[in-house]
């Protein structure tokens, strides 16, 4: 997707590198969106929810990325109208192996 900025951005992003701020434009937007983000928590679980639907996501990989738990992730799709698929191997297996890598635990 091309995106089209002001010019007057284009020059703000362009400076910012300039100026040694950050390595790259990418490292500058990076930490950007990180640091609204950060201070805009609902929108991080509205785009992990978008990004679950898509595809792009897991529903942990979601949760992980959102700050929440699976069960509050799983609350949020079903409240904007996101269907799930009712058995997911793949995602019941993800689920497990993270649960084991948090009690410290290898999978078998």
């Amino acid at each position: 997707m091309a995106s089209r900025l002001s010019p007057e951005l284009e020059e703000e992003l362009v400076a910012v590198t300039e100026a040694g701020l950050y390595q790259s434009r990418e490292a500058f937007l990076t930490d950007a969106v990180n640091t609204f983000l950060a201070a805009r928590p609902d929108l991080k679980e509205e785009i992990a929810c978008r990004l679950y639907e898509k595809g792009v996501f897991s529903i942990g990989r979601a949760a992980e990325w959102a700050g929440l738990s699976i069960e509050d992730i799983k609350e949020s799709l079903y409240r904007k109208g996101i269907a799930r698929p009712t058995s997911d191997l793949e995602e019941t297996e993800a689920m497990v192996r993270k649960s084991l890598e948090l009690a410290g635990r290898s999978a078998l």
